[in-house]
């Protein structure tokens, strides 16, 4: 930044007072900084919305809406809602750890657009054969060194707590590997806010931020949010057959 304004000390400010600068000339170099600045301005601006928002758990981050579209009696497209998704699941094993259950579909979707919102009716943990599941999940910090759960909560209260809140989830997880679960389906993931740690068999892993993809291809892997604040991370999950 100093660099890149001293370019400009010698043409706006001349160290000799007697030197005499042409109006449009110096209007234009004043015009040129301006810009200049502006532009570096709007970076910073955007470098710092950009950054994670300073925060504990997904509590003290504002819930994601969801705009669900239909279509009316007319035909014509419209916004049957633009809210919170109404199924919304947290768990108490686990503080911080939130499932935002967005849509799903079994089978072919008929695309009538007068379809009730199937999340009024719950949640599924995964989607059958060719069916789909859109969430959001909120994964907690990285626990601080001597972290305790709640009281009462270990490995298997925690599974159970799962499978009854989002349906068959708890199932699938490796109890010999904390962490670790295979589902019968591809899942498309992106790290929406903060950054992820993603773990396969024998201790592969690859570092995910913001905005970084991932592609699960019914794969055994494992979940490590690395910092000290919540991981936002979107995936459509879609069910699949074992060859």
């Amino acid at each position: 930044m100093s660099k890149f304004l001293s370019r400009f000390s010698g043409r706006w400010w001349p160290r000799n007072k007697a030197r005499s600068l042409d109006d449009a000339t110096l209007s234009s170099d004043r015009r040129h900084l301006l810009q200049a600045l502006s532009a570096l301005a709007g970076g910073g601006a955007l470098a710092a919305m950009s950054q994670p928002a300073e925060a504990k758990d997904s509590s003290d981050l504002p819930p994601p809406k969801r705009a669900l579209t239909g279509r009316d009696a007319a035909g014509k497209s419209v916004f049957k809602s633009f809210d919170v998704t109404p199924a919304v699941v947290e768990m108490d094993s686990n503080p911080g750890l939130t499932f935002y259950e967005l849509y799903m579909t079994e089978g072919v979707p008929q695309l009538t657009g007068l379809e009730p919102d199937p999340m009024l009716k719950g949640t599924i943990g995964f989607p059958g054969p060719g069916g789909t599941m859109f969430r959001l999940i909120s994964y907690p910090p990285k626990r601080p060194e001597g972290w305790k759960p709640p009281p009462g909560a270990t490995f298997e209260t925690g599974l159970k707590e799962l499978s009854d809140k989002v349906p068959g989830m708890g199932d699938v997880f490796d109890r010999s590997a904390p962490g670790m679960h295979t589902s019968d389906t591809i899942d498309y993931g992106v790290v929406v806010r903060g950054e992820m740690t993603l773990e396969l068999d024998d201790g592969q892993k690859v570092h995910l931020r913001q905005g970084d993809c991932v592609v699960q291809n019914g794969t055994r892997h494992r979940w490590r949010n690395p910092l000290p604040e919540p991981c936002l991370m979107a995936f459509v999950s879609i069910g699949g057959k074992r060859g």
